[in-house]
């Protein structure tokens, strides 16, 4: 549970005027003790909570006063002032609460003064004339009539004018906002008082007392007369669409309300029709309202055909609900006469059902809701009308069961419908149908949108069976079946689910089941428990430890006992640690395989219900083990949950700390009675302390040299968390720890090197806490360092990696926060900074930003010069966006709302307007042009240089050189000298000078000068909406509070425009957008009307000039009218969320106009735009349920616009489709692209588009009426495509209705002739789409129907694709019966017996007398299909299928097919493969049933296995080794039922004759795999006599073809040669030596296929092969292979397990696991059988191979190989050498070495620590110094050339050359690990010296070892 911070609550101070206080002071008393006296001691206090104690004290002195205070003045003049301060309270101040509830106490005889003085000062209020303080007043009177005495009185009172006064304010408010259109802001405030003002008069009717009478109700009564003209003008509000619509709606409430009132006699108001008038309860209504209840209820159906817009459609929703709610209080009233209108079967229950299953899945959450009330008052309906009689049977509840079983499980509304239903009529009746259910439902629950759903539903059936079960049962023995109900298939899927499973059941349905049976926890622990140890023990004799995958029962008890702690059914720790759980399965789960285990076991630890329960140590202790190896983890959900647990952790230590530090000083020599602490306070704060000091070492360890970017994201992460959490705020005197105690200057350092990371995140992390650290960051200030830190991010800001400038960009605001810039930039300063104390900080980083962006400016402002005379050369040396960036970044961070340099920054901002627009005039000919990609001609040849001519003559950009001037053919790649550029940037002081003289060669590409081209544009659009969201504007030009004059934000506007109207390259007009929005937001947000009107007239012009656009426009009218829609979507996107939307249904109104067809072939462009706006449009989730009422029209538009003759409208008719499909259906869930998942019934469709039912249609008969027509050239119908894509998407459901308006049954034909279509894959589409519209209990009549107009052999006349079309249909219907559920056995047998009887009537269409192979092959499909559906309806098929001749049929089909007879040579035609594929298919299904039928000895067969492997076609030679593969896994895993069928016993032989001659790779690669399934000693034997190969020769030809083939042949043939291998060294031990060269070669073949730049299937395969050969190889006790051989495939494990790819790295840790899980190394390690992650596998490998290396008395010879790795290989220091002289090539997008995982420094601290400890137990030391001299010269050297290289380095190397540096720092580090290892073993270190520093220790290295090695050599 989280530990959730109190929130301060603000309570605004209450003040009085002058005069009133002035009036107090002469009341007061001297001693302070009258009212008087405590009015005005509160008054004067400026703490509002301290005012409400004060106010608390005002009745109890009031009470002690006698009956004749009330006529004390004192008192009088106290209640007047505190009336006063009553009506001067805001709203929502808390202090008018207290005073109200304070008042209501008040003394009976000071009632009537108190009322008096309140009404006098209520009538003041009422007086008012300013409009804009009628909100005040109308509050006044809401709060006067809420739970308050003496203002209620008040407003009775005054009754006559508060209702004249609302009156009088409504009118009012409403003419200034006639008056105010187009100032959205005040029109939204105004419009929101019209509402409140609505409100309270509605209060005032339900709550004044005078309106229960009738005396009110003359003609001439005031009263009258006001609620007469409140009645009028909410009339008037209710036809007003200027309004919003909650306004509307709530007037009609009101006006409802008030005739309700007004309405006399009220016997009448049945008449009038409205429901919410109308009393029905007690039958009072009598027959007319009974009648009128029905009609309603006809009314609303009517209207609910016809509304479809959202907000409509929620108002008749919930107007249905009541309708229900009404008929109910009619049944219960007992009316006889409505029983048989009201019940289930009833038209009137039958439609609301409709209405129900039509929205169920409404997008609608709010919608939804009413369907649930709907369904659930019908229940009760119908339950009412069939009261007394049993429900259970009732029919209309079974088929009402029925019916919501059979739907499918995604359908949202089916949970929310059985939920109702089983609190009906009870959840036994429904496991009564299928007692599965449950377990079904927790099967959905791996699908994120239906979690939510699913976990309700099983919480409301879980508890309705336990109340039932202890209803029927007395004894406790019901217990049992409830679990066995309800937690059996949940521990299920803790156990064996997939991940989102787990973790979705763990979040959702968990908690909630042991929220409601807590003492269900320990039925679960001990199923758990007994579930491991029995697994373990199984584990410890079967090595076989299951897949990774699996979470196992380890998993799920962890995962229990978390929830169980975190919602406190575990009393404490305490209980969890000693009686349920041991402290080494805590460990297991902490570094667990599955990260979810990993996770819950850290929540078990992290999470607790109480926030300040004490943190043992031994939890301190497994919370410092699990950080040390669980920091990389990949996953970004991983880390955050690790980040969140920790953090809860750290607030649990804190508050826990404060609660012992009271105890501490509260010096108590007794013992504390309760638990809270078992030890001294001290002590335990101690030990905090120690455990978050040494928590922060691991941390700032691990942001080590070479750190992957988990790591260090998790690490600051952390670090920040500690760093918010420990903080001292003003006024504490203690916190347990403090960070910034535990800073010193290595770590600063580190945090600042940080900044390097080319990961944006991990920059923020950094900045972020050292923020945090900011007091302590000064400290470790070095001016000479700063200077060079500056320098450093002023080169940065310039480089041509796009990742440096933001590096600068977070160093420059570092030393802008840190006060810690150059002293020479105060030059730019024209005025010093005058601030006090208070507000020094933000005063010095406001004077910071402006000195560096004056900086920036300046070099930038010569940037764009020199790029004006050449582009070309900016973008290769001095590209312009770094510096904008930087600029961009600085004013981020800065608050421009409250700067003093005002008049500093007003130039500044105009020069940077101008530069931006400057800047964009240099590069956006590049990004305009139309091919902005390619510029610059590097082609060789004179063909493409001409054809580049073109676009440079279009563009013509300001260059003076000849670049752009001509197309160049080029020899080589262009280049030219920094010498030529004098791109110096300004000097600041001698030491920032850039070394212009020194010459460096830059290649220029046409990527380079892009890249500087739209990332400038790009950060010039970031920059100005930038501008214009922080900057403040000036209203008018003399203000002197805005930085942005008005004109300033037009030309801003403009400039969008111009940009995202004409820009061609979309990272420019994407990011352009960006800043456009910004500009867009701040608009609406702007007070002045000018500004705030302005997005709308810059959408009025762009849709005229889109209109009259032509080819030559200057619009964009490729790429997707390119920046067009983007304009507009931020214009429509940014305006005001709530209101009319006015903007979007003009603009939505005139896009679809122009997207329509259109005859003119000329004016097709503004088409193009059209169709290409709104597909923007119906992407934008910021529009939401705004634009369903246009997807209609959208949708028409594109099926029309696919159409056209011109293929740019066909092209954005398919895009706009594709968003329409995406934007109706959902965002696609499932990998099947027809899963249910994305479809909807077709009611529910075409309720939502209604008209799209009639288009569809006729546009679907329009194509199926001229599909097959024999007229000429065939139509193939471009729209058909279209139109089958989205009927495919619609399923009939079986709670559709008999309604025939939105039947799918018209479809239905028009689909099947579809079918005719002489395109293949039209023919395809329409047989999936006929399938949803066929239900499942029609399908088999469909498919007989669809069988009998299929030719018959003598018919003359037929075509082809005609019976194609019909096969397929009838294919994928039978497809779809085979797979459907809720089907008795016996009936579905029987019609598939039918259409069995059917199928073989059309038999000629599978022979070769149907010519074409096509059909042929679907036939072949279906007879297949038949066999498998009738072997699935029952298992004693045979003699079904025997009986009906079709066993003998097929085997007439293959004997005379051309798998017997063969084709003639060189045969060809189309669908040859498929035929093939379809009748070896049938071909193998018919050899199994023989099979199956005879047993061993096979007859009646026409074709053999072996025939068919020796086919000449590899199409069936695969699918028949695919089948025997298949066979021959499962009887190799067990799973078989039989083991292998004895039809395969003995076919090693054929397979070795296969493997030699198989030319085909995928067969090849089969026939491999079956050899690896098979058993060696069967058929190895048998290599000389079958192909003349002896087993050595054989294992010699498996590894040539290992080393030479393509992946995934040569990873199938390394794990038969390892086979091989495995069974030549355990049958053959005697002659062992005589493979020793194959043994070695094999060596190196694993070796080589370890290898990063080789197939992932290369490396799973050699993962599996060591893990196979684990015991033979690397753990057997008595080494077979030599030392060097046994060591290299060790390195192999260790390389794996460093592998960036997961799957890699989990396949590797099996082979740990497998390693120290042997006899002999089990007590290596404590973690022998367990499932471990790869971090600690690294570690466990090393720890087991140093034990081997002790077992084996290998040490000395070892001893050298383990230093080599510890040291690196050579070429590691080369690459650094080499990287630190070669010329820098610029890559633009390379982030150098990026790491994911690998991380060589955790490998080199884990080796250094295993040998330390092997070499400490062993007590080894070398023999003689001499044994060790190479490797020590070796050392020294690289110690010599370090130094070196590090000396070469330039200043602030860390930043300016981060790679070489990082490179340089690692190799330090391995070469420090290996001389100090070296120091070791000639006994002079102990144990510190292994702790590697992420200091510079280099100086003390030397000392330490250099003289000694040299002497020792």
């Amino acid at each position: 549970m989280g530990v959730k911070k109190k929130k301060e609550v603000q309570v605004a101070a209450m003040t009085i005027c002058h005069q009133d206080l002035e009036t107090l002071k002469s009341f007061a008393d001297v001693e302070g003790k009258n009212l008087a006296a405590l009015l005005l001691h509160c008054v004067q206090l400026t703490d509002g909570v301290s005012q409400i104690r004060y106010v608390k004290q005002i009745v109890p002195l009031l009470e002690k006063v006698d009956k004749n205070g009330m006529c004390d003045p004192t008192i009088q003049s106290c209640l007047d002032i505190l009336a006063g301060i009553y009506l001067s309270l805001s709203l929502k101040n808390p202090l008018k609460k207290v005073l109200a509830s304070s008042l209501n106490s008040l003394p009976e005889f000071f009632l009537p003064e108190a009322i008096h003085r309140f009404t006098s000062r209520l009538q003041e209020e009422l007086n008012t004339t300013d409009l804009y303080a009628y909100r005040k007043v109308i509050d006044n009177i809401s709060s006067c009539m809420e739970n308050f005495n003496l203002g209620r009185a008040s407003v009775n009172n005054l009754l006559k004018n508060v209702l004249h006064f609302l009156q009088k304010s409504l009118i009012e408010i409403l003419e200034e906002n006639r008056k105010c259109a187009g100032n959205h802001i005040v029109q939204t405030q105004l419009m929101n008082d019209l509402l409140v003002g609505i409100r309270v008069s509605m209060v005032l009717v339900q709550k004044v007392q005078d309106f229960q009478g009738n005396l009110w109700k003359a003609s001439n009564s005031p009263i009258w007369q006001n609620m007469c003209g409140l009645l009028s003008i909410f009339t008037k509000f209710l036809s007003d669409d200027n309004l919003l619509q909650t306004v509307q709606s709530t007037s009609g409430l009101a006006i409802i309300l008030f005739i309700k009132a007004m309405f006399h006699p009220s016997e009448k108001i049945p008449r009038l029709g409205t429901l919410a008038m109308l009393d029905w309860q007690n039958g009072s209504m009598g027959q007319s309202g009974e009648a009128l209840l029905l009609d309603t209820a006809h009314v609303l159906f009517t209207l609910s055909s016809q509304i479809k817009e959202p907000t409509l459609e929620m108002f008749l929703s919930r107007i249905l609900a009541s309708w229900t709610n009404s008929a109910i209080q009619v049944l219960e009233s007992s009316s006889p006469s409505l029983t048989d209108s009201l019940n289930g079967n009833s038209s009137i229950v039958g439609r609301l059902l409709e209405y129900v299953y039509t929205h169920w899945e409404h997008p609608l959450d709010a919608l939804r809701h009413q369907t649930k009330i709907m369904f659930k008052n019908l229940l009760q309906m119908h339950q009412l009308t069939v009261e007394g009689a049993d429900l259970v049977p009732d029919p209309f509840f079974v088929e009402l069961t029925e019916s919501l079983l059979r739907l499918e499980w995604h359908i949202k509304g089916k949970y929310m419908c059985l939920g109702c239903l089983v609190e009906c009529i009870g959840v036994e009746h429904i496991l009564a149908i299928d007692k599965t259910i449950p377990s079904q439902i927790l099967e959905v629950m791996g699908d994120q949108s239906l979690v939510p759903y699913a976990s309700d539903l099983l919480e409301t059936m879980f508890k309705n069976h336990k109340s039932h079960l202890k209803s029927q049962t007395a004894e406790s023995s019901w217990i049992d079946q409830w679990h066995e109900t309800w937690v059996s298939p949940l521990l299920f899927i803790l156990c064996e689910g997939n991940l989102d499973q787990k973790s979705y059941v763990i979040d959702y349905y968990l908690p909630k089941l042991l929220s409601y049976s807590p003492e269900s926890l320990q039925y679960m622990v001990n199923i758990l428990q007994t579930s491991i140890d029995g697994k373990t023990g199984q584990e410890q004799s079967f090595p076989s430890l299951g897949s990774c995958n699996s979470r196992g029962a380890l998993g799920a008890l962890m995962a229990c006992l978390r929830i169980a702690r975190a919602h406190g059914h575990l009393q404490s720790a305490t209980d969890t640690w000693e009686n349920l759980m041991s402290g080494s399965r805590i460990k297991q789960g902490l570094i667990h395989q599955h990260c979810q285990v990993r996770i819950d076991t850290l929540g078990l630890l992290c999470e607790s219900n109480r926030s300040t329960e004490i943190v043992s140590m031994e939890e301190m202790q497994w919370i410092q083990f699990f950080t040390t190896y669980n920091l990389n983890s990949q996953s970004p959900g991983v880390r955050q949950q690790i980040c969140s647990l920790l953090k809860k952790l750290f607030c649990r230590i804190q508050e826990s700390s404060q609660v012992l530090y009271k105890l501490e000083r509260s010096k108590s020599k007794r013992e504390p009675e309760n638990e809270l602490t078992k030890q001294h306070p001290s002590v335990s704060l101690q030990q905090y302390k120690n455990f978050m000091s040494s928590i922060c070492n691991s941390l700032f360890e691990a942001l080590f040299p070479g750190s992957s970017y988990s790591t260090r994201f998790s690490a600051l992460t952390i670090l920040g968390s500690i760093a918010e959490v420990f903080h001292v705020p003003e006024g504490r005197i203690y916190t347990v720890y403090q960070l910034s105690h535990d800073i010193d200057v290595g770590r600063f350092q580190t945090l600042m090197e940080c900044f390097t990371s080319t990961f944006e995140d991990v920059k923020i992390l950094a900045f972020d806490l050292l923020m945090k650290l900011s007091k302590t960051a000064v400290h470790f200030q070095d001016s000479e360092k700063l200077q060079g830190l500056f320098q450093a991010a002023l080169e940065l800001s310039t480089s041509t990696k796009p990742y440096d400038c933001v590096t600068a960009s977070y160093l420059l605001n570092f030393l802008i926060w840190q006060d810690a810039l150059p002293s020479s930039l105060s030059a730019y300063l024209t005025l010093q900074v005058a601030c006090d104390n208070g507000d020094r900080p933000a005063a010095v980083v406001e004077r910071n930003t402006l000195m560096v962006i004056k900086c920036l400016m300046e070099n930038l402002g010569e940037e764009i010069s020199q790029a004006e005379n050449s582009l070309l050369q900016a973008a290769a040396a001095f590209p312009m966006y770094g510096r904008v960036h930087c600029i961009t970044g600085a004013l981020q961070k800065l608050s421009l709302n409250s700067l003093q340099l005002v008049s500093e920054w007003r130039p500044v901002v105009e020069k940077l307007l101008l530069m931006s627009y400057r800047l964009s005039t240099v590069v956006s000919p590049v990004i305009q042009s139309s091919s902005p990609e390619g510029l610059i001609p590097m082609d060789t040849d004179s063909e493409s240089a001409s054809r580049l001519q073109m676009i440079l003559n279009e563009i013509q950009p300001r260059d003076t050189n000849d670049y752009f001037n001509q197309a160049k053919i080029l020899k080589e790649r262009d280049s030219f000298d920094m010498k030529d550029l004098n791109a110096s940037v300004v000097n600041i002081d001698t030491s920032t000078e850039i070394k212009g003289k020194e010459v460096k060669t830059c290649d220029v590409t046409a990527q380079m000068v892009l890249v500087c081209c739209w990332r400038s544009m790009k950060e010039v659009a970031l920059l100005l909406g930038t501008l214009c969201q922080l900057l403040p504007m000036q209203p008018v030009p003399e203000s002197s509070d805005g930085l942005l004059t008005v004109e300033q934000v037009k030309e801003i506007g403009d400039y969008f425009k111009q940009h995202l109207l004409q820009s061609r390259h979309r990272g420019a007009f994407e990011l352009a957008y960006t800043g456009f929005v910004k500009l867009t937001e701040a608009l609406n947000r702007c007070p002045n009307v000018s500004l705030q009107k302005l997005p709308e007239q810059w959408l009025w012009s762009v849709l005229e000039e889109i209109k009259c656009s032509d080819p030559s426009s200057k619009l964009c009218a490729t790429r997707r009218s390119a920046g067009i829609p983007f304009y507009i979507q931020a214009l429509l996107a940014s305006g005001p969320k709530k209101g009319k939307m006015d903007l979007l249904k003009i603009t939505m109104k005139e896009l679809i106009s122009l997207a329509g067809p259109t005859d003119d072939l000329q004016s097709t462009v503004p088409q193009v735009h059209a169709l290409n706006i709104l597909r923007a449009l119906f992407r934008d989730t910021c529009l939401g349920e705004n634009i369903i009422p246009y997807v209609a029209d959208g949708a028409k538009a594109a099926i029309l616009g696919f159409t056209s003759p011109v293929w740019a409208v066909r092209n954005s008719s398919t895009l706009l489709f594709s968003a329409l499909i995406t934007r109706i259906f959902g965002v696609k869930r499932a990998k099947d692209e027809h899963s249910k998942t994305n479809r909807m019934t077709g009611r529910e469709f075409f309720s939502r588009f209604p008209e799209l039912y009639p288009f569809l249609l006729k546009q679907l008969e329009t194509v199926a009426n001229t599909v097959d027509s024999d007229m000429g050239e065939p139509n193939r119908h471009p729209s058909m495509f279209l139109l089958l894509l989205v009927l495919e998407r619609l399923y009939a459901s079986p709670m559709d209705g008999t309604s025939s308006a939105l039947s799918m049954g018209p479809f239905v034909p028009f689909i099947m002739r579809c079918g005719h279509s002489p395109v293949y894959h039209s023919r395809e589409m329409a047989a999936r789409a006929l399938v949803p519209f066929v239900r499942i209990d029609h399908i088999p009549n469909t498919i007989r129907t669809l069988l009998a107009t299929l030719p018959s052999c003598t018919d003359q006349c037929f075509r082809q694709n005609h019976i194609h079309g019909t096969l397929l249909q009838v294919f994928h219907l039978l497809q779809a019966y085979s797979d459907s559920k809720h089907r008795t056995n016996s009936d579905f047998q029987h019609e598939l017996t039918d259409i069995t009887v059917c199928t073989k009537a059309k038999l000629w269409l599978a022979k070769r007398q149907n010519p074409c192979l096509v059909t042929r092959a679907v036939y072949t499909d279906v007879l297949f299909l038949l066999s498998c559906c009738l072997n699935k309806s029952a298992k004693d098929n045979q003699p079904v299928l025997e009986s009906l001749g079709f066993w003998e049929e097929v085997r007439g089909i293959i004997s005379g097919s051309e798998l017997i007879t063969g084709f003639p040579c060189a045969f060809k035609a189309p669908g040859l493969p498929q035929y093939l594929q379809s009748l070896t298919r049938l071909a193998i299904a018919a050899v199994w049933a023989a099979a199956a039928k005879s047993g061993e000895r096979v007859r009646d067969v026409p074709i053999s296995f072996s025939q068919l492997l020796e086919s000449a076609f590899p199409e069936v030679r695969s699918l028949t080794l695919e089948a025997l593969l298949e066979k021959f896994l499962a009887a190799a895993s067990g799973l078989g039922e039989k083991g292998l069928p004895p039809l395969l016993c003995n076919m090693g032989e054929k397979f070795l004759l296969l493997a030699m001659k198989e030319n085909h790779p995928e067969c090849f690669c089969k026939i491999l795999k079956i050899l690896h399934c098979m058993d060696p000693g069967e058929w190895l034997p048998q290599t000389e006599h079958c192909v003349h190969l002896t087993p050595k020769e054989f294992l010699i030809w498996t590894m040539d073809i290992a080393s030479n083939e393509r992946s995934e042949i040569q990873s199938v043939a390394l794990r038969l040669a390892s086979k091989v291998i495995s069974h030549h060294m355990q049958t053959c031990v005697e002659n062992r030596e005589l493979i020793a060269p194959e043994l070695k070669q094999w060596v190196q073949l694993v070796i080589l296929s370890c290898e990063d730049h080789l197939p992932t299937e290369s490396r799973l395969a050699v993962v599996e092969v060591l893990t196979s050969t684990t015991p033979l190889f690397l753990t057997n006790p008595h080494p077979i292979l030599e030392l060097q051989d046994t060591l290299a495939l060790w390195k192999c494990v260790l390389t794996l397990l460093q592998s960036e790819e997961q799957v890699v790295r989990d396949a590797a840790t099996e082979t740990v696991t497998t390693a120290m899980s042997q006899e002999n190394t089990c007590q290596s390690t404590e973690f022998a059988f367990c499932q471990v992650d790869a971090s600690i596998a690294l570690a466990l490998a090393l720890a087991v191979l140093c034990d081997l290396l002790q077992q084996w008395d290998q040490l000395a010879p070892g001893l050298p190989i383990l230093l080599g790795w510890l040291l690196g290989e050579s070429d590691d220091l080369v690459a650094c050498v080499e990287s630190m002289h070669q010329v820098e090539e610029d890559y633009l997008f390379e982030k150098a070495e990026v790491n994911f995982w690998a991380e060589t420094l955790i490998f080199v601290k884990y080796l250094c620590k295993h040998l330390f400890c092997l070499l400490s137990k062993s007590g080894w030391r070398p023999p003689s110094p001499e044994m060790l001299c190479h490797l020590q010269r070796m050392v020294s050297e690289q110690c010599d050339l370090l130094s070196q290289l590090f000396r070469e380095l330039p200043p602030a190397a860390e930043f300016v050359k981060t790679v070489e540096f990082t490179r340089l720092r690692i190799q330090e580090e391995r070469t420090l690990a290996c001389l100090r290892l070296l120091a070791f073993l000639e006994g002079k270190e102990g144990e510190n010296t292994l702790v590697l520093s992420v200091r510079d220790p280099y100086a003390e290295a030397r000392q330490l070892t250099l003289q000694r090695t040299e002497a020792a050599c």
